[in-house]
């Protein structure tokens, strides 16, 4: 069983009230996403509040919410931020997001979102809400992001490699388009597994192509990884 809690450089966060724990794929989006001269940051499916937590400490100006459906893991996130330095610029939602409504439009949205489509849902159903994609697809998240959205803004997630062509091309259906990705391989030899992907309803953006490999031959981490993740990991 893994620890209750993950301690970052500046925050700790709990997660063992909440069926995503912290993980990889959140610390990577959270770390690669852009957030220069961001001033209104959501991060969708906030679960335990580390995406939202590693926004708030990249981007010291912005404010941040994170909209939560578990009404147990939204508490937990909120302890988070609580015991964070930045609590005063975080606010954590518990909420549907497909009901979710914000006075401000948003410049930078995230998501870690559910991405496992198997017809078959696991028992507990607080894992099946966090992890799948029968109460939130695809399709509702490209929408709802891109009604939140700020004509400038963009949006983030991190996804199998699998989908990611499936969802570029609902992104584009939504008038929403690809300007950078990075494709995710945990050795080189090794296909990619992960792809981050950023969309811009303005279709600008430097449209680069990356790929980060996550560990060296004897497994530990790469220079690359190390160093989009330095101001986070112990």
């Amino acid at each position: 069983m893994g620890l209750p809690s993950f301690r970052f450089k500046q925050f700790e966060v709990w997660h063992d009230r909440c069926a995503q724990k912290v993980g990889t794929d959140g610390v990577l989006l959270g770390a690669w996403t852009q957030v220069d001269g961001c001033e209104n940051i959501l991060d969708i499916g906030t679960g335990s509040g580390l995406i939202a937590l590693m926004m708030a400490q990249r981007a010291p100006k912005a404010k941040v919410v994170g909209v939560e459906i578990d009404a147990e893991a939204a508490q937990q996130a909120q302890e988070n931020v609580s015991k964070s330095p930045f609590h005063n610029r975080i606010q954590i939602v518990q909420s549907d997001v497909r009901d979710f409504s914000s006075p401000v439009a948003f410049d930078c949205i995230v998501c870690n979102p559910p991405f496992f489509v198997e017809e078959t849902l696991p028992d507990n159903s607080q894992r099946a809400m966090a992890r799948h994609t029968a109460l939130l697809d695809f399709s509702d998240l490209i929408k709802v992001s891109s009604r939140l959205m700020d004509p400038s803004g963009t949006f983030n997630v991190i996804l199998p490699a699998t989908s990611s062509n499936y969802f570029v091309d609902q992104c584009f259906m939504n008038g929403l388009y690809l300007v950078r990705q990075c494709r995710i391989c945990t050795v080189k030899s090794k296909p990619p597994k992960r792809v981050m992907l950023s969309f811009s309803r303005m279709g600008k953006g430097d449209n680069s192509y990356e790929t980060l490999v996550l560990q060296e031959r004897d497994g530990s981490r790469s220079e690359a990884y190390r160093k989009l993740t330095e101001d986070f990991y112990l």
